[in-house]
């Protein structure tokens, strides 16, 4: 395949909490695609959980990635979102990393379950121009339809099938259930040093 620079995977999320399912498609899509760099993105505001759910603070949310992502080989957690502040968009994220990385090759990274929401998304046309989509799905779900036909570029990923809840996750941390090898240990320890999910917080 031929590149014009850097290929950068994109996984934007709300990470409340990040658990190893993330990790997985991550590191999975790094493989798969030949990404030099996956970047977790943390929303700082993320719009469409506002008004349904009280969401951890965004810099809390950040270390649980940077200490869940480690030395791991080509993952990084990124703040840009939460720099940039107010309300998260994917379509200003991907417009500011192509133009801090000219000639780059950018690929957002989603859930299967998202693609049927995407034309809701701010500006969705733009995050069309400027990214490949890779779609992630479980074995045996097969290819999204009717993408190409609106213009996306799409790349597929099949990764192991995870049944992770972040909502069973932050009730396991507010009662004091285990979190072992559903969330990577040093952002387990981080959430407990943080006292983050307890109750009244």
């Amino acid at each position: 395949m031929v590149t014009k620079g850097e290929r950068i995977g994109v996984f934007g999320g709300t990470f409340d909490p990040i658990h190893v399912g993330h990790l997985v498609a991550a590191v999975n899509a790094r493989h798969a695609l030949g990404l030099d760099r996956v970047i977790l993105m943390v929303a700082n505001i993320p719009w469409q959980k506002v008004g349904v759910r009280s969401v951890a603070r965004a810099e809390d949310r950040l270390a649980l990635v940077e200490a869940a992502v480690g030395d791991v080989a080509g993952l990084e957690a990124g703040r840009l979102e939460i720099d940039r502040g107010g309300d998260s968009y994917t379509a200003d994220t991907l417009a500011e990393l192509a133009a801090r990385h000219p000639g780059a090759d950018l690929f957002l990274l989603i859930g299967w379950d998202v693609v049927a929401t995407l034309t809701t998304w701010e500006r969705w046309e733009a995050i069309r121009d400027l990214a490949t989509l890779v779609v992630v799905n479980r074995p045996g779900v097969g290819r999204p339809e009717g993408l190409e036909r609106e213009g996306w570029r799409v790349a597929e990923v099949t990764v192991p099938n995870l049944e992770i809840s972040s909502t069973d996750l932050r009730e396991r941390a507010a009662t004091g259930r285990p979190l072992d090898y559903l969330v990577p240990e040093a952002a387990v320890r981080c959430l407990r040093a943080r006292g983050l999910y307890a109750r009244g917080r």
